[in-house]
């Protein structure tokens, strides 16, 4: 899997324990918009949901890629679900309840 985009500010300003590699689910501008290095990740985060157990990035700003052919209802920091396994996302749990 090619990484796209890295949060190197987070990199350099935080020690990093552990990492995951994970898919998102996008919509289809958002796609071009990411490809094209148009993501910001700057003051996102992800929050962990136990019922059902799913991860959630808040807080990204996608762009559109097309300002002009975008839906009027479009949210550039809408949340993002991560695609993880089912075994890292209950690491992840019992990480944030420590």
């Amino acid at each position: 899997m090619k990484v796209i985009l890295e949060n190197k500010k987070a990199l350099f300003n935080y020690s990093i324990l552990e990492t995951f590699k994970a898919g998102i689910v996008l919509q289809g501008q958002e796609v071009k918009s990411i490809k094209t290095g148009k993501m910001n990740l700057r003051g996102s985060f992800v929050i962990v949901k136990e019922s059902p157990p799913e991860v959630f990035l808040i807080g990204a700003n996608v762009p559109p890629y097309q300002p002009k052919n975008t839906p009027s209802d479009y949210d550039p920091e809408r949340s993002r679900k991560l695609l993880l396994r089912k075994s890292e996302i209950k690491q992840l749990m019992e990480e944030v309840k420590k």
